[in-house]
């Protein structure tokens, strides 16, 4: 890099450290970004290409100082930006090698995106980096995978993905794979709307277990879930998932969920998706804010405030045109204050939470 150039981008981010020093920051739990890049290369973070959500512009604004960013393999032909329009039922199950190369393809993107950001983006693999990569102005980058169908059931590509940097991992999408099943994302029902984890997804949750990576519940089956809570005796986590009391969506956590993931001290990320919150079910860019905080305050009523943060689903699903795009971040921190929430509830909720079930997690 030019000196010039290092000047530059130095300045950029002197200012953004004092802008979120000045602001609520955030550290958001699910974006889409690298699927939207792999399906459409001219999709650009830095110049804001084809922007829908995320950019490093609206990140900035919106005081998003970290994240974690989904790999997610899409069904063969497609399926990213169309998922609110599929027809109904259950998207069929990839092939492992397809799966697999996706999966190796998103990652190399998502360590490119980060290697040609002058430093904007950083890798975290622990708390402590998060935190080092905020003081320094930087935005702190966890590696997530969302369905672990490019995972065979021996599980030597978990292994390969732990060593680059994997910190999260969902078992299931909304589809069935070798490791268990998903929920619809249409439609009506609890979430109990198939079996539970196979013999490989109880190995796949052991060692994730064993190595300190998050299982993301926001994608399985009822009975998946509680699968998952007998084996594993680390925190439940459901990145970007709502109440079902409020909205009758099969991705939602019913009250005997949010239950468990209470009594286990762990935590659910409020999914900004229209289709996830209102009680229609419905697509709509004209949902007011005061729909999200129904269910932040549902959800810190039963769970405790303190294990309660945002998953905002960005880049994979429609959202209120109140917030927009990550930039619009200041609005629902502003419409928290309004519903009663303290400024110190809000910290928890915005990044505070998030850090410290990683740490219960991942140990450091």
């Amino acid at each position: 890099m030019s000196p010039s150039r290092w000047q530059g981008t130095r300045l950029r981010h002197a200012w953004y450290a004092r802008h979120v020093a000045d602001n609520i920051p955030v550290f958001d739990g699910h974006n889409d970004y690298i699927s939207r890049r792999f399906e459409d290369p001219k999709v650009d973070l830095f110049s804001g290409e084809g922007m829908m959500h995320i950019s490093l512009d609206a990140l900035r604004a919106g005081g998003v100082f970290g994240g974690l960013f989904a790999i997610f393999v899409p069904p063969t032909g497609g399926f990213h930006g169309k998922r609110e329009s599929a027809p109904g039922g259950m998207p069929p199950r990839v092939d492992l090698s397809y799966a697999r190369r996706v999966v190796v393809t998103q990652f190399a993107l998502l360590l490119r995106m980060i290697e040609q950001s002058d430093g904007a983006f950083r890798l975290a693999t622990t708390v402590e980096e998060i935190e080092a990569i905020r003081d320094a102005g930087s935005i702190a980058v966890v590696a997530h995978v969302e369905g672990a169908d490019g995972i065979a059931a021996s599980l030597e590509e978990l292994d390969l993905l732990y060593a680059a940097g994997l910190r999260s991992i969902g078992p299931v999408w909304s589809r069935h794979n070798r490791f268990g099943h998903g929920v619809p994302i249409f439609g009506e029902s609890t979430p109990d709307t198939g079996p539970g984890l196979t013999s490989a997804g109880k190995r796949l949750v052991r060692r994730c277990t064993e190595r300190g990576i998050v299982v993301d519940l926001s994608h399985i089956t009822e009975r998946g879930f509680r699968d998952v809570a007998r084996i594993s005796g680390a925190p439940l986590v459901a990145s970007h998932s709502n109440a079902w009391h409020l909205c009758r969506s099969p991705r939602n956590l019913t009250d005997a969920q949010l239950d468990a993931i209470a009594r286990s001290d762990g935590f659910v990320g409020l999914n900004f998706g229209t289709i996830f919150l209102r009680a229609d079910r419905a697509v709509n860019p004209d949902t007011p804010l005061t729909v999200m905080i129904d269910h932040l305050r549902y959800l810190v009523d039963r769970l405790g405030v303190e294990r309660v943060g945002f998953g905002s689903d960005f880049d994979g699903a429609g959202i209120s045109a109140a917030i927009g795009n990550a930039a619009g971040m200041p609005h629902l921190i502003e419409a928290m204050r309004t519903a009663g929430f303290s400024e110190s509830e809000i910290n928890g909720i915005a990044w505070r939470n998030w850090l410290a079930v990683l740490r219960r997690i991942w140990g450091r």
